[in-house]
C-alpha cells in the first residue's frame, strides 16, 4: 500500500480502537476538522473484510446514538468513500407524503457518487451531525442516480427519490469535501430551537415567506 492507504487503515483501526472503548460508539468530528473538507480515497482493499465490516457497524451505532439517519466516513475521522444510511420515516402521515420521506432500511456504500435523475428540485430544512444544533433549508434533486458498491463489492446503479435521495446526497457530498451548508439557503439558518418553534410544518412554504427566501420553481408545497 502506498502512504495515503496506509493512512487511511490506520484512521480505520484508530476508529475502531476508540469505539472498543465507548460501547462500540466512535467521536462525531464536527465542522473545522480538516478531514471534513478533504476529497475522500476510493475503498480498494485498505483494510480487510472483517475490519471493513466492524467500520460499518460502528459507523452504524454511531449514527444511530446521535442520533441520525447517515453518517459518512470523514465524520469519524476516516477519509475513506463510504457511508451509512437508515430511516425509520416519518410517523406523521402529512409529513410522510409532504417530504416523501418513507422508511430506508440500513445501506452501506462505498465509492458513491450520485446525478439528478429529474430536473425537479425539492427545498427543506436539514442538519448534520457535524455541525450540531443548526438546520438550514436545502434544494436537492427529488430523485437522483446513485453508483458505488454495497460492502461485498456488488455494484450499485439505481435511482433513489424522495427523502432518502436527500439522505444519500447529503452524505456523499461529504465524500467530496462538500457540507450541506455549503449549498444551503443562508437566510433559512436557524437553531435546532427555531426550527422546531416556527418551522414545524410538512412544508417549508411558511419558513420562505417569513423569512424572505425563494423556493425551488414549481415548488408548491
Amino acid at each position: 500500500m502506498n502512504d495515503a492507504d496506509e493512512l487511511i487503515a490506520a484512521q480505520i483501526r484508530s476508529v475502531l480502537a476508540a469505539a472498543a472503548k465507548n460501547g462500540g460508539v466512535a467521536p462525531i468530528v464536527e465542522a473545522g476538522d480538516p478531514v471534513l473538507r478533504q476529497v475522500t480515497r476510493p475503498f480498494d482493499g485498505q483494510v480487510d473484510d472483517a475490519e471493513l465490516a466492524q467500520l460499518a457497524e460502528v459507523m452504524r451505532e454511531t449514527m444511530l446514538a446521535a442520533p441520525g439517519v447517515g453518517l459518512a466516513g470523514p465524520q469519524v475521522g476516516v477519509g475513506l468513500s463510504m457511508f451509512v444510511a437508515e430511516d425509520p420515516g416519518s410517523l406523521d402521515p402529512e409529513t410522510a407524503e409532504v417530504r416523501e420521506r418513507l422508511p430506508m432500511p440500513l445501506r452501506v456504500v462505498l465509492n458513491a457518487e450520485y446525478t439528478p435523475a429529474s430536473t425537479e428540485d425539492v427545498a427543506f430544512f436539514e442538519g448534520c451531525l457535524s455541525i450540531p444544533g443548526y438546520q438550514a433549508v436545502v434544494a436537492r434533486p427529488r430523485e437522483i442516480e446513485l453508483k458505488g458498491e454495497d460492502l461485498d463489492g456488488t455494484s450499485i446503479a439505481e435511482v433513489v427519490s424522495g427523502w432518502s435521495a436527500r439522505i444519500v446526497a447529503h452524505e456523499t457530498d461529504h465524500l467530496d469535501g462538500i457540507m450541506f451548508l455549503d449549498k444551503a439557503e443562508m437566510r433559512s439558518l436557524s437553531t435546532n430551537t427555531s426550527v422546531a418553534t416556527f418551522w414545524n410544518q410538512p412544508s417549508t412554504q411558511k419558513a420562505a415567506a417569513e423569512l424572505g427566501f425563494a423556493l425551488p420553481s414549481g415548488m408548491l408545497m
